[in-house]
């Protein structure tokens, strides 16, 4: 399961910006730096963006820009509101942010546990885009969770990916930094490659609203 980006040059196109605007608004914090993500291309590197985020983003900025909104006034309106420290986990089920069987999933390696961090309800959100795909199994989902778990902290300040990989019916799942190039022995299948910082955005907005 890819993450959906849009190239930089199809983003100015869709949007008519301009690439002065793009960065202007990247320097006045109205996007966000993780969401410019970094990948080989046959051409070279180019910049890619999480596509739904970044078109949602755009559009509002314009929309207030025609409202005669100063930059610094859109700075203050798009930025994240903070999130509580904790989260019950009940509740996340119920009001779907996340699945049953991800949450269960999450309990069999912490039995009882009722509060979540951030880091965790990421892990269980993952496991839970892993499920829903069709692609991944139960024990990748588990996998997953504690690869995620275990390396939250290298990735907290650096924009990290989580690849699931598969050959022979063997899998392992690991973070890579994003936008690297992802060499893998013969035979190695990628089933999924998800970027950190979208997934992390996307589950934010879903806490808010």
């Amino acid at each position: 399961m890819e993450l959906d980006l849009i190239s930089k040059k199809d983003l100015l196109l869709a949007t008519g910006i301009s690439y002065g605007q793009l960065y202007r608004w990247k320097r006045k914090g109205l996007i966000p730096e993780d969401w410019f993500v970094r990948r080989s291309t046959f051409t070279g590197q180019e910049t890619f963006f999480p596509r739904e985020q970044m078109l949602a983003r755009v559009e509002r900025i314009l929309s207030m820009k025609d409202e005669d909104a100063s930059l610094d006034e859109i700075a203050v309106a798009v930025s994240p509101v903070p999130l509580p420290d904790t989260f019950a986990g009940a509740e996340l089920v119920t009001s779907g942010v996340v699945s049953a069987a991800a949450m269960d999933l999450f309990l069999e390696r912490h039995p009882g546990l009722a509060q979540l961090h951030f880091a965790e309800l990421l892990a269980i959100a993952i496991a839970d885009d892993l499920l829903r795909s069709g692609e991944a199994g139960r024990d990748e989902a588990l996998s997953a969770i504690a690869v995620l778990e275990s390396g939250w902290t290298s990735c907290e300040k650096a924009s990290c990916d989580l690849v699931l990989l598969r050959k022979m019916g063997l899998s392992t799942a690991l973070l890579v930094s994003s936008g690297s190039e992802l060499v893998t022995e013969s035979g190695a299948r990628v089933v999924a490659r998800i970027t950190l910082s979208a997934r992390i955005e996307q589950l934010k907005t879903r806490l808010k609203s």
